[in-house]
């Protein structure tokens, strides 16, 4: 896991395991969704999520492509966008996959603005 808002494509035509951009043709209204997420959510924002193992990612603005980050064939984000024409982004909300039911008030506080944000601008 990891604390940031991706963005199609995550896949790239090299297939490289990480480091490739690759934009789509709405890469300018996918990054704005994005942003507009990652810019409301106090951890994501920052770019640096300090995830155990991972403590020196950063993504600029709490944002990143997907293909960039790591490249995933056949993602379902990816899959939706060219034959359904559905915009999605992916928001990776916490370090921990499964994060114990203690911190789930603190997660919805991290996240209530920036689900808000996000469906005003969708």
């Amino acid at each position: 896991g990891s604390v940031v808002a991706s963005y199609p494509y995550d896949d790239s035509p090299t297939h490289r395991l990480t480091g490739v951009y690759s934009k789509s043709a709405d890469d300018e209204v996918f990054k704005y969704l994005a942003k507009a997420y990652a810019s409301h959510h106090p951890i994501m924002r920052t770019g640096k999520p300090n995830c155990p193992g991972e403590e020196g990612e950063t993504f600029q603005d709490g944002i990143t492509n997907g293909a960039q980050w790591y490249d995933v064939e056949g993602g379902m984000q990816d899959y939706n966008y060219v034959w359904a024409n559905c915009f999605e982004i992916t928001l990776e909300l916490s370090c921990c996959k499964y994060p114990p039911t203690s911190e789930l008030p603190k997660e919805w506080e991290n996240n209530r603005e920036s689900l808000l944000a996000f469906i005003e601008k969708v």
